[in-house]
């Protein structure tokens, strides 16, 4: 739909040319019956038309029986032109009942607006959690790509994914005094699938996890489509607090802890050594195993961060989640899964039964990456760059945010935590925002109290879209203040 406009040169009117899109749609199955359309608001932006030209045109399709106001607004499918004909609408299949029966949870509204508007042309990305594709290798990767004999990828991996590469990852973590076999190494298509895998092959019911509030894992459905509650830990400048942890274990029946303890998303923080020492002294003590979720280490932008908790598991304790995604490219969809033998042995099998393993080009691609030595240039090259994104960031922030929010200075990562100290509604902001093409995310994706908070991300936009964003975005705000 996206993509389809009516043409302003036709001599068909306007509001004909949508009506018979819509029931093109309808009667193509693409919308069945059920389906609640767009809002004409929306539609009038995506056809690019007045709204009352979107009115005109569903009225039409209300005469016609086809589709039906609902008292509480919106606009829905309850008819095609099959049923018009053969009057046999009760054996047409109402797919929507089907897909509200779903087991799993659908993203919250506000993240499939972003998922939506995040490749609309012009849109200004403040939040995004990826490198801009200036940042992204491309000379290096085409290099890859040319070298690469097609039979090595054209059939299946192993279960636990590529050989070769699983060598490569073992050597590259023992860097930060991760020691581990190839045996204990399970590839998947990112971070997101390795917690699926682990939400269903690991977790018993009735169980729950606890994860630091406001975090990343809140932005999801994963566990919460398993079953799994997720209970909030409070955190500090120094990281996770380790008494609201012990209390909240001591409460609920806790499967494991799930934390990001380098460069946290979305907050920044850097969990302190002498806090990550304690933290696995308390999960012993608690017998609460730990999701270490790392893709952020390399990204530190002033001084090495601490060791790796992993680094320090010498009875098993931490299944360890590192990526390709956050320091070379989101769209390779290569990440890894560090844990004992019989846990990897249990997700590769369940990875088997869902996609029977990840892309073998990709892997290739990754264990190329590491066995010809592009990572360490480029990822020097990224922080460097990321480093002045952030400054710049920063400077934007004092000088247009400074009366208005407040907000920590990262120290690697990509992501800038900014607590607005004025009251507005975070809602009306992000479509405000949306609407002048620039998106951000509202802290409440992370947390359902951070109704103060935006996530800004220093690594995707250019510093010149960003710096026209700051200044639109803190008119907005003083907007909603009045």
């Amino acid at each position: 739909m996206n993509y389809w406009k009516p043409d302003r040169q036709s001599t068909l009117p306007l509001h004909r040319q949508i009506e018979q899109h819509i029931r093109y749609k309808i009667i193509s199955g693409e919308w069945p019956i059920g389906t609640r359309l767009p809002s004409q608001r929306q539609l009038a932006t995506v056809f690019e038309v007045n709204r009352s030209t979107i009115t005109i045109a569903l009225d039409e399709l209300k005469s016609w029986g086809i589709v039906e106001g609902n008292k509480g607004g919106g606009t829905t499918v309850i008819n095609n032109t099959w049923n018009l004909i053969a009057a046999a609408s009760q054996q047409t299949i109402d797919w929507q009942a089907y897909v509200n029966a779903g087991t799993h949870q659908p993203n919250l509204k506000t993240i499939q607006k972003i998922n939506h508007a995040e490749f609309a042309q012009g849109m200004i990305r403040t939040g995004t959690g990826e490198l801009g594709k200036e940042l992204m290798p491309h000379r290096q990767i085409s290099s890859i790509l040319q070298q690469a004999p097609s039979e090595l990828f054209l059939g299946y991996e192993e279960p636990k994914g590529n050989f070769e590469l699983r060598q490569q990852i073992a050597h590259y973590v023992k860097q930060w005094g991760i020691h581990c076999s190839p045996d204990s190494i399970l590839i998947v298509s990112g971070s997101i699938q390795a917690l699926q895998l682990i939400a269903v092959g690991l977790l018993a019911r009735p169980s729950s996890i606890v994860a630091e509030s406001p975090s990343y894992i809140r932005s999801i459905q994963v566990f919460q489509s398993a079953g799994i509650p997720i209970h909030s830990v409070s955190l500090d400048k120094e990281g996770i607090d380790l008494k609201d942890l012990h209390a909240t274990v001591a409460q609920y029946q806790s499967g494991l802890l799930y934390t990001i303890p380098t460069f946290h998303n979305p907050t920044g923080i850097l969990m302190s050594k002498q806090r990550r020492n304690d933290l696995i002294e308390q999960c012993k003590e608690l017998r609460l195993p730990i999701i270490e979720d790392d893709v952020y280490r390399e990204l530190w932008l002033d001084d090495l961060p601490p060791a790796p908790l992993k680094s320090q598991d010498s009875n098993g304790n931490i299944v360890y989640l590192g990526s390709m995604s956050k320091m070379m490219s989101p769209g390779l969809r290569v990440g890894w899964v560090i844990a004992p033998e019989p846990v990897i042995e249990r997700l590769a099998d369940i990875k088997m039964q869902t996609d029977y393993g990840s892309s073998n080009l990709s892997q290739y691609v990754a264990t190329q990456w590491f066995a010809q030595g592009y990572h360490e240039p480029h990822i020097q090259w990224v922080r460097g760059q990321l480093r002045t994104r952030r400054d710049q960031m920063l400077e934007l922030l004092q000088q247009h945010f400074s009366d208005i929010a407040d907000w920590q200075i990262p120290t690697g990562g990509f992501y800038i935590w900014v607590k607005l100290t004025v009251t507005v509604s975070m809602q009306l902001l992000f479509e405000r925002a949306i609407q002048a093409n620039i998106l951000i995310n509202p802290g409440y994706l992370y947390e359902d109290e951070a109704t103060s908070h935006i996530r800004l991300s220093y690594a995707y936009t250019s510093p010149e879209h960003l710096h026209t964003s700051i200044i639109q975005l803190k008119k907005y705000i003083i907007s909603l203040c009045r």
